[in-house]
């Protein structure tokens, strides 16, 4: 892959990984509520699964789902529901969460698993690999978009984490961590709208 190609890539993985969206809504929240630290298995959930994606779509996924439009309109309304349910769980969540407490970050696996029905990543997924692969050097060009989404993908999105975990002491107050949990959730659900068209 000639160099200007490779940085173009990475650019488009960096502005795809860095723009809001279902991932960074989350991660955002999750900074809030559980603090930076416990919010870093949920942030390489999201790149090891975000990779696995690209790789599946790199190798016939993407192409599966043109073939069966009915596939995709599953995909993207299973995630929905399950952005819908979280949403839930952020708006309904009243204390920042320390230690053992009874709520819980989402897990690396639960982050990897979303990936693969996060409408968002199939798009970004589906697009890399239609832009940047070279069918000359298929496998080299699949393998080279998936290691420059790995590269940038987890520094990215930890920003949102971070800057979540940054107001942690502003919203310990009750009634402002209330509404900033009630207005994440209203945009998380928000980041399906246009994915969901």
């Amino acid at each position: 892959m000639p160099l200007d190609t490779f940085l173009a890539l990475v650019l488009f993985a960096f502005t795809t990984s860095l723009t809001p969206g279902p991932n960074n809504m989350m991660l955002f929240a999750s900074g809030v509520n559980f603090g930076f630290r416990r919010t870093i298995p949920h942030m390489f959930g999201i790149g090891a699964g975000f990779f696995s994606l690209l790789i599946g779509v790199g190798f016939g996924l993407g192409a599966l789902l043109h073939t069966v439009p009915a596939a995709y309109t599953a995909l993207k309304f299973a995630g929905g529901a399950y952005l819908v349910w979280i949403a839930w769980k952020i708006a309904s969540s009243r204390s920042l969460g320390q230690g053992k407490s009874g709520a819980a970050p989402i897990s690396f696996a639960s982050a990897a698993a979303f990936q693969w029905i996060n409408p968002k990543a199939w798009v970004m997924a589906v697009t890399a690999m239609a832009t940047y692969t070279n069918p000359e050097l298929y496998l080299l060009s699949v393998l080279i978009v998936g290691l420059a989404f790995a590269m940038v993908n987890v520094p990215s999105v930890s920003t949102w984490a971070g800057f979540g975990s940054a107001l942690r002491e502003w919203l310990s107050d009750p009634v402002r961590l209330k509404w900033f949990n009630i207005i994440m959730a209203v945009l998380l659900v928000g980041s399906l709208w246009p994915m969901l068209k």
